[in-house]
């Protein structure tokens, strides 16, 4: 062996290659597969509510932040600066995630409601994948519907662990982007559904959702335009409430306890409204994707963090055990459940209501695993950073 062929063996390539995926080829390897995002988002859960992983923070609860978030003020003296406007705000979501996964990445964002006067969705995402050690990024791809669908997967996986088992109806409170591949998740969790009340804020809403059911979900054989959120729930086996705007209890949709059927499972990824007194009486059962993110939400945004910050309703949850009034053992992880190391239900016939806040390691993982099947079906473009760096 020559000198030279030996320290080529032996020097490490300083050569880094990315695979870019177009929305088309994230679809292509698998993105929209939610049979199989909802197996990896139990995966994720799991690992989570054993404390596997990582996400921005340096606060006592580290680790756990939701993310780095650029607002915009009321009024400024700039010409060229955004103001303050509904979703307006561009946002980071780093998170390093272990088990088989074990992976970095960031989700990047930038959101504006008035996007969908242009057709385009409220919020843009892209998605970086990095190697743990070095940090050298391995993918960039499209994140629009690699969000929605790891969004989705996480209630379709408690669904599919916790709702009713022959579920016959659907309630559908705010029809948008969010709640259709909701309803792609309940569907695959649970095939039964042949019922759906559709509860939007404009009519206009309610039936364009309807007739996108009617052209994709055969299996609906009822579907109903529900004039009410009341009507929308009642009898309802599955709720999924997906309502986003203007942060104030005042501007978030209402649910009565009394409405919920008994044994429903309720999922609950947006604002959300909800009385005290049926929080506080144990009858239905409150389980959270991660009860840390709310946590580091609270420590981030003090009390009432469900009033001044965000409307999930794990967040309002986390305002209760800050005053005292809600024992914190009463929040439970879905991960634990999954694990069986918590109960899904205290007792026959408990409702339960599900908070979804959304992690970072949900799409590292979905992302990683659209990024092995597209390496396994040679699809995506390779781009180069650099052969070697120019400065180190």
């Amino acid at each position: 062996m020559t000198e030279s062929s030996a320290t080529s063996e032996t020097t490490p390539s300083t050569r880094i290659d990315m695979l870019y995926l177009s929305e088309p080829e994230v679809i292509a390897a698998g993105v929209k597969d939610m049979e199989r995002c909802i197996d990896v988002m139990e995966e994720v859960l799991i690992l989570v509510a054993k404390g596997d992983y990582r996400m921005a923070g340096n606060s006592a609860n580290s680790a756990n932040s939701h993310g780095a978030q650029i607002s915009f003020p009321a009024s400024s003296p700039f010409a060229t600066m955004p103001t303050d406007a509904a979703d307006r705000r561009f946002m980071a979501m780093p998170a390093y995630l272990g088990g088989r996964f074990d992976t970095a990445g960031v989700k990047w964002y930038g959101s504006n409601i008035d996007n969908r006067e242009q057709g385009l969705p409220r919020s843009i995402h892209l998605i970086v994948l990095n190697d743990k050690v070095t940090g050298a990024p391995f993918a960039i791809m499209s994140g629009n519907l690699e969000s929605a669908y790891r969004t989705a997967a996480v209630p379709g996986a408690a669904a599919k662990k916790l709702a009713p088992i022959n579920a016959k109806s659907l309630g559908i409170i705010g029809p948008g982007a969010m709640n259709k591949s909701a309803l792609h998740a309940m569907t695959t969790a649970r095939p039964t559904l042949d019922t759906i009340r559709i509860n939007g804020r404009r009519r206009s809403t309610s039936e364009a959702f309807a007739a996108y059911v009617s052209k994709n979900y055969p299996q609906f054989t009822t579907i109903e335009i529900a004039d009410t959120i009341e009507a929308a729930v009642r009898d309802s086996d599955i709720v999924s409430e997906a309502v986003t705007g203007l942060v104030g209890s005042e501007n978030y949709p209402y649910i009565d306890g009394d409405w919920i059927k008994p044994g429903a499972f309720l999922s609950l990824p947006a604002n959300l409204k909800m009385d005290k007194d049926y929080t506080l009486s144990g009858k239905a059962r409150l389980i959270a994707d991660a009860k840390p993110i709310y946590q580091a939400w609270a420590e981030e945004y003090p009390a009432p963090s469900h009033e001044t910050a965000f409307g999930m309703i794990g967040l309002y949850w986390q305002d209760l055990i800050e005053a005292g009034e809600l024992d914190e053992s009463r929040v439970v992880n879905i991960g634990d459940v999954f694990e069986g190391t918590a109960a899904g239900r205290e007792f026959d016939e408990q409702p339960v209501l599900f908070s979804v806040g959304g992690m970072g390691v949900e799409d590292v993982a979905w992302a990683k695993t659209v990024y092995e099947n597209a390496v396994e079906l040679g699809i995506g473009t390779k781009l180069n950073l650099w052969d070697a760096p120019n400065m180190s």
